[in-house]
């Protein structure tokens, strides 16, 4: 029986589990390895990481420093987990079972990314999913944004803070109504509805541009993503009853990072959430603290 499983091996997540393992306590972490972080081959926006880091360097770092610290690891997917007395059972998709008396759900955000030849290995690095953490990167530069509908063309707007040389490809949404058509035209972003067959890469094999279904290519010097109905990982918190919003994303204590549940915890994307690396720290620090005076009034009880 472990005093704490945390559901989730990202960003949040690991950050609860050192925070937790410097406590002492019994934690074991179930990770799918299939989260976001996996993806992004560079945050530029993190204190201390002044050239960027990839999630994948963070991931590996923090999964050996809470190693360090006793915590237990597992690559499995949980698929199921009920609230049994005073425990939680989990069941995974590899057929073991876990128990825990508390649980931290980490299971963040997958992006709905098209299977668009080229473009992963270019995520972080040459296109960008965030104008918060990455508008910067593309500064005064020729930017192409790859999106659905109308969430391709917002992004495109927000990005005229930094460049005012966009052009918005829809490459997989319902064409846009005449009006917003009309408010691209006025702020210069040239508008293609048209299928992305590849992205282009240069000799550093970095994102240089695109090739339409058509044949048609356009070059740009970096990219940006928006195809919308991102997934929100909250399918458990919906089996055990805890609240969710409309939109899907986990409404905690501000203080405590509990839920409406006790001895139930959220951090990270799907929480009422900014999708930030730093922020996904600080909760998963936040949630682990207030775990171990869960754990600590337990014990005195």
């Amino acid at each position: 029986m472990y005093e704490c499983i945390i559901i989730g091996g990202g960003i949040a997540g690991l950050q609860a589990a050192i925070q937790l393992g410097r406590y002492c306590h019994h934690v074991l972490v179930v990770d799918s390895n299939n989260g976001r972080s996996n993806l992004c081959r560079a945050y530029h926006n993190l204190l201390g990481w002044p050239d960027g880091v990839s999630g994948e360097t963070l991931r590996a770092l923090g999964r050996k420093q809470a190693a360090r610290l006793n915590i237990q690891f597992v690559e499995d997917e949980i698929i199921d987990v009920e609230k049994k007395q005073d425990f939680f059972f989990l069941q995974g998709k590899s057929g073991c079972d876990y128990l825990g008396e508390r649980i931290l759900l980490a299971t963040g955000v997958q992006d709905r990314i098209p299977p668009i030849h080229n473009l992963i290995p270019c995520l972080g690095t040459s296109v960008y999913v965030c104008p918060d953490c990455d508008g910067y990167e593309v500064a005064n530069k020729k930017v192409i944004v790859l999106g659905a509908g109308k969430t391709g063309a917002n992004m495109a707007m927000t990005l005229l803070y930094w460049t005012n040389n966009i052009i918005y490809i829809n490459h997989d949404g319902e064409d846009l109504p005449t009006n917003l058509k009309s408010e691209l035209r006025q702020r210069d972003i040239q508008y293609i509805r048209e299928p992305v067959k590849e992205v282009l890469l240069n000799k550093e094999g970095q994102f240089c541009g695109v090739r339409l279904q058509s044949g048609i290519e356009f070059s740009g010097e970096r990219g940006f993503i928006a195809f919308g109905n991102n997934k929100v990982n909250t399918e458990l918190a919906k089996r055990l009853g805890v609240e969710r919003l409309e939109n899907k994303h986990i409404p905690t204590d501000p203080r405590t990072k509990q839920t409406n549940m006790e001895n139930v915890w959220a951090a990270g994307d799907i929480g009422v959430h900014s999708e930030q690396v730093a922020i996904a720290m600080g909760e998963g620090v936040q949630a682990a603290i207030w775990i171990h005076k869960s754990i600590l009034n337990s014990k005195r009880g």
